[in-house]
């Protein structure tokens, strides 16, 4: 009969249908859930597993996952997985840990025995344990071959067959991270997958090679997490760093993609080479370099060492974990975004996937291998690393004092950055006059020294990551270098701070001299006439937002003044009774309970009058409107300028904004917004002639544009704006030279240095009279990596931040940008009809960890021109 269900077919679907339900009476014995990693099946590779080959696509973030849970599993003696964390797009972040099933089993006790070799945990110390190896993939997205190598080199460390392999990890505990950067990963990997041909074009003309703005080189935020270790500003890397102060591993490597047209990157390093790597950690780069070579001398693979990546500055994944006593290691393939699948280089050659997965499973491997080889010098000279830190610590300074007395905000947010690195501090315990380095000077005097202040010993496990991050000047061998040459703490927070060549008492408290800092410190004053709170840091933008969100009326004192005994600076925040009657009994509650959030000291007064300076009701108090800000976003703007914008916002103040996209901003109604925001960026192909025209008609009728970098850079010279540059620099051309256009190709790269600006810090003059500069001195540390070569604004315009001469502080400037950086505009604003210009030409919000810089964006946004 026509359809009829064949008799083999039916008998089929029983016997299905049974051993489906006794696999179901099976499962829920504990028996067989302690067996299922075996019954499941064998161990599969990648391509068994995927049902592709290794190289011929790109494997989503997700099912990359799945292969790890499946390699561990299936290794459940020798392997134990990890959840350590979510990133902002709510990716899992992971680890696997591998060892013999011996060591497994002790992991706990491995990791608490290595911590007490660095001196950080107490205890009887064995000499005698495997080391331990972190390998990192992943952490730029679109440099996704990484996270493909991974699955071949955890199959490898599961196979039991792999004799190698299983002798190896003899001597060793392998952590292994198979995607650092989920988020950014996905984003590359989802786009490639979505454009590329069914047979990759090779064609660098490809749309395949072409990735849109952003890329998936960032995190969620548009965050570099390789330049993150030292900072720790993103959720990923604070989340990840936790997990790797409590293991503190021999061996560090990151896996990384350079351009597609260059070969393989790996150890020895280039130079310049921070001072405080040791001769011990510069020889095993050499030794894991030697490993390296013989497997591409053998396989015949282009490599090249000593050149580009240099071991100076702490914030990547090979120097910070050296500084806390690793061989940290960066490898770096040819390949990276453009790459795709298949690439024809300029040379003519194709690079594939394949030849990319191939040669970072082969650096893993010799890693692997070089460290087991010496596993016993990793252990010994680690623990002397930790054994002279705390002993004889490298250096001619001591101790590092920083000013209690400075701001609570910025004090509470520097001791919270010293608990995540576990870096020890004390309190001095007596005023003393000492002899050292004034950071604020940049002189060598006597310093005076207060009960309260905070001091970070170099006699400690941490000292080398001390000194690095506290150093006012760190030695620089060549100008050479990869990316900022001055960081120092007490510039990035904004405090005062001195170098010590000796030892100063402190102890663990800071005992009855700590300030108060919530309101719940206060006494309880029932239905106060006003609440007063400091504008100093960053808490009190957060503050001032959230009050605003709640529908509280908040003014500002733009004029110094005096009441109940104590003194206010202008920008000190007002909330009166007067006009929040609306909110009833709530609103004592509500200023109370949103300053115990931010952690801000609110002063409650029961008076308008000021005994000097203006009155609360004072004309030289306004109020604060809440702005509707929106922030421009798409191709032309550079993506993590706009991320530290948008990470400003969202994650440090959680304030709303707007986003608003280049391909369709010409279009935007500007009067729904207040306050618009021009991350740096190229704005000729942004903003046409009609679309400036929209923008300063905006801003006529009221609107507050802030131009960051590269913004103020377009808008200098344009009409109706105050910003000129400075003519070029004729210094030193009294008679024009006929051989001056004679160079040596070879010097090019070395002169255009001249011309650069690497991460300085420079003193910049204020004029703190200004709402733009409230809460500041007469100075503000910045770091600049470029050169505002801008004019002072005329008439009508007002220079809130200027250099002068003799402002430089620390890092490396060429000698012709340090003449240009004489007598500059770096920040201010212009009135433009009944709105606001505010121009900075340097941006405080870079990379998220100059704290010192917050308040100015803050100001920018919530202060000036209401």
């Amino acid at each position: 009969m026509a359809g009829a269900t064949p008799t083999s077919v039916l008998y089929s679907r029983l016997r299905a249908a049974w051993l489906w339900l006794c696999g179901l009476l099976l499962a829920a014995s504990p028996a067989f859930a302690q067996s299922a990693a075996t019954s499941a099946g064998p161990l599969l590779t990648p391509r068994q597993f995927l049902g592709y080959e290794l190289g011929t696509r790109f494997t989503p973030h997700a099912e990359l996952l799945r292969y790890v849970d499946h390699v561990v599993q299936h290794s459940p003696s020798q392997m134990k997985l990890q959840r350590y964390g979510r990133t902002y797009e709510n990716r899992p972040l992971e680890l696997v840990y591998v060892a013999t099933p011996a060591n497994l089993s002790s992991l706990d006790d491995i990791r608490r025995n290595n911590l007490r070799l660095a001196g950080l945990e107490s205890g009887a110390v064995a000499t005698k344990q495997p080391a331990v190896v972190w390998l990192s993939y992943n952490v730029h997205g679109n440099e996704a071959v990484s996270s493909e190598a991974v699955m071949q080199v955890l199959y490898d460390l599961a196979n039991p067959q792999n004799q190698q392999m299983q002798q190896w990890l003899q001597n060793l505990v392998v952590i292994v991270d198979p995607c650092v950067n989920p988020d950014g990963r996905d984003r590359y990997a989802q786009w490639y997958n979505r454009v590329a041909n069914q047979q990759p074009n090779a064609s660098p003309l490809s749309w395949e090679h072409h990735e849109p703005w952003p890329g998936g080189r960032y995190n969620h935020y548009y965050f570099d997490l390789n330049r993150d270790w030292a900072w720790q500003t993103q959720q990923e890397s604070r989340q990840r760093i936790a997990v790797y102060n409590q293991w503190l591993p021999q061996v560090h490597a990151d896996f990384h993609e350079m351009g597609p047209n260059n070969p393989y990157y790996f150890s020895p390093a280039a130079k310049p080479f921070h001072a405080d790597l040791t001769e011990w950690q510069r020889k095993f780069q050499n030794i894991i370099g030697d490993y390296n070579r013989k497997v591409f001398d053998k396989n015949n693979w282009l490599y090249f060492t000593r050149e580009t990546y240099d071991l100076f500055a702490p914030f990547y994944g090979d120097t910070w974990p050296s500084f806390n006593g690793a061989i940290g290691m960066t490898y770096e393939q040819g390949g990276g975004g453009p790459a795709g699948i298949s690439y024809t280089k300029t040379d003519g050659d194709t690079l594939t996937l394949t030849q990319r997965i191939e040669h970072h499973h082969a650096t893993s491997l010799a890693t692997i291998q070089a460290a087991a080889d010496r596993h016993d010098e990793l252990i010994r000279e680690f623990q002397k690393f930790y054994t002279d830190a705390r002993t004889k610590p490298r250096g001619e300074y001591k101790s590092y004092v920083l000013a209690g007395s400075s701001d609570p905000g910025q004090v509470r947010a520097l001791t919270q950055y010293l608990d995540r690195q576990h870096i020890s501090y004390g309190y001095a315990t007596k005023r003393s006059k000492q002899q050292g380095y004034n950071y604020a000077t940049g002189k060598t005097e006597g310093v005076q020294i207060e009960p309260r202040d905070i001091v970070v010993s170099m006699y400690q496990p941490k000292s080398t990551l001390v000194k690095v991050l506290f150093e006012p000047q760190a030695a620089l061998e060549d100008s050479l270098t990869y990316d900022l040459t001055a960081w120092s703490l007490p510039y990035a927070f904004g405090l005062n701070g001195y170098a010590l060549k000796s030892k100063v008492e402190a102890n663990g408290s800071p005992a009855a001299t700590r300030q108060p800092t919530s309101a719940n410190s206060q006494p309880t004053v029932n239905q106060p006439y006003a609440y007063l709170a400091r504008w100093n840091n960053l808490q009190d933008i957060r503050f001032l937002g959230r009050l605003q969100q709640q529908g509280v009326k908040v003014r500002v004192a733009d004029e110094p003044f005096e009441t109940e005994g104590q003194k206010y600076q202008r920008g000190t925040l007002i909330i009166p009774r007067t006009g929040n009657e609306r909110l009833g009994g709530r609103f004592d509650q509500l200023v109370r309970a949103q300053a115990d959030s931010a952690g801000v000291l609110v002063q409650a007064v029961q008076s308008g009058l000021s005994t000097t300076g203006g009155d609360l009701g004072s004309r030289s108090v306004r109020p604060l409107k809440q702005p509707n800000v929106a922030i421009l976003a798409g191709p032309g703007v550079d993506a993590t300028a706009f991320g530290e914008v948008w990470h400003f916002f969202e994650q440090q103040i959680g304030y709303p904004v707007s986003v608003l996209g280049t391909d369709y901003f010409n279009s935007v109604p500007l009067s729904n917004f207040d306050v618009l925001i021009l991350p740096d960026g190229g704005y000729d192909n942004i903003l046409t002639e009609r679309g400036l025209e929209n923008v300063k008609t905006w801003v006529r009728a009221g609107g507050r544009l802030i131009a960051l970098e590269g913004a103020s850079r377009f808008l200098a010279g344009k009409k109706d704006f105050l910003l000129k540059s400075k003519p070029a620099d004729s210094a030193g051309t009294k008679k024009s030279n006929p051989y001056a256009c004679l160079r040596r190709y070879a010097d090019a790269e070395r002169e255009q240095i001249g011309e650069r600006v690497q991460g300085s810090v420079y003193r910049v003059q204020l004029d703190n009279t200004h709402p733009l500069a409230f809460g500041y001195g007469s100075t503000y540390y910045a770091l600049l990596r470029d050169t505002p070569n801008y004019r002072f604004l005329p008439q009508g315009g007002w220079n809130v931040g200027v250099l002068k001469k003799n402002s430089y502080a620390a890092g490396f400037t060429g000698r012709k940008a340090q003449r240009a950086l004489t007598d500059t505009f770096v920040l201010g604003t212009q009135d433009l009809g009944r709105g606001q210009v505010v121009y900075l030409a340097d941006n405080p919000l870079f990379r998220a960890f100059w704290q010192g810089g917050k308040l100015l964006f803050g100001n920018a946004v919530f202060i000036v021109g209401q």
